[in-house]
């Protein structure tokens, strides 16, 4: 008989509920975004986002039960992301989960958020039946979060299953993550939040080595990251270029007046703006792979893990996919519908927790600085 694990994430602005069955069959994946909420302050406010978590986890979970077709009394278990994240709206879904699980008698299994995202992968990879081989180099890369990972099985190396995961970490940003890179680029640039998707769409019209962008250079780790140089490299281009300004100002005037999205906004840049947008998207990206790879080719993998928000980057997949086939490696991502925040990933994460055992007690506490590994 399957198990089927109800699965709560509120780490961040994504109030999420999921029930997957033996950490591979997603039945149901419900995710309430909060992005119109935040998107006129040009980011997460976190007690803004503490409040809509409180407002949405029961009618989230309720149709994450109601799509799965399940009674809260027949799940096996329940998972809730402790950390890393923002504390008061980690607290939320800690909180709820733990009330479930109490109430129903059920296991409480504890996930860390970012092995979630290890997860979305792999759960991905057994619904095609393409199974990454281990060790791997993991990039998980999002608003929050730009960190490399070794992902090793618990015992010897072979293909990722329903096992335990050693983690190593080996690389992180020293200073904005890839994804808040994005949306401040796109902040200064009046093209809303979040950043990430609009650039990426709009980046495809413009020259991506019309503006040169080199990459940073880490002293002591260089499998570390480090976005704050090219997010003012990008400030002080506009500085020098008094049109773009202007341009600024009537994007400005244009998104007041209810342009969102990527192809409302594209009228009011110019074919300069367009350019800087391909060439800040190549300098992110370019550092990203090359960062990753260097680390894949260090550490012997057999293959590479990307997740988090940014995975769902159009560039991002393409020159990873091109540039791992090189080297021989096989690269895996999500869906772009699980490379976001999503509970689906933290049932699928608990999973192997659970067969082994492993269970939270009412003292369970969210951590906002949680590490992996």
């Amino acid at each position: 008989m399957s198990v089927r694990i109800l699965g709560i994430e509120s780490s961040c602005d994504e109030t999420a509920a999921a029930v997957v069955a033996d950490g591979r069959e997603v039945l149901s994946n419900i995710v309430a975004s909060q992005v119109d909420i935040h998107r006129k302050y040009g980011g997460v406010v976190p007690e803004l986002a503490s409040r809509e978590h409180l407002r949405r986890i029961v009618p989230v979970v309720r149709e994450a039960l109601e799509q799965a077709g399940l009674a809260l009394a027949e799940v096996d278990a329940i998972a809730v992301t402790c950390g890393p994240g923002l504390v008061g709206s980690l607290l939320v879904g800690v909180t709820y989960g733990k009330a479930l699980a109490m109430s129903l008698g059920k296991p409480l299994v504890a996930v860390n958020h970012l092995e979630g995202h290890v997860h979305a992968v792999l759960l991905e990879a057994h619904v095609v039946g393409c199974k990454p081989e281990l060790p791997a180099i993991c990039l998980i890369v999002s608003g929050g979060h730009t960190v490399l990972y070794n992902v090793a099985a618990q015992q010897g190396n072979g293909s990722a299953s329903a096992q335990g995961f050693r983690y190593r970490r080996i690389g992180q940003t020293r200073d904005d993550a890839a994804g808040e890179a994005y949306d401040k680029v796109a902040k200064l640039l009046a093209l809303g939040y979040p950043g990430g998707p609009v650039i990426d769409a709009l980046a495809r019209y413009g020259n991506a080595d019309a503006v040169r962008f080199g990459a940073a250079k880490m002293k002591g780790n260089p499998h570390d990251f480090s976005f704050s140089g090219i997010k003012t490299a990008v400030l002080y281009h506009v500085r020098d270029h008094p049109e773009l300004q202007r341009e600024i100002d009537a994007r400005r005037q244009a998104f007041a007046q209810g342009a969102r999205k990527a192809e409302q906004l594209r009228p009011q840049c110019s074919r300069q703006t367009l350019d800087l947008l391909a060439s800040f998207q190549k300098g992110v990206v370019s550092d990203l792979v090359s960062r990753t790879l260097a680390a894949a080719r260090e550490f012997n993998a057999r293959s590479v893990l990307v997740s988090g928000g940014v995975a769902a980057n159009s560039r991002l997949r393409q020159v990873f996919e091109e540039e791992a086939r090189l080297r021989g490696l096989d690269v895996f991502f999500p869906s772009r519908q699980l490379s976001t925040d999503n509970a689906a990933m933290i049932a699928a994460a608990a999973y192997p927790k659970f067969l082994a055992g492993e269970r939270a007690g009412a003292q369970l506490n969210a951590e906002a600085t949680l590490p992996l590994g």
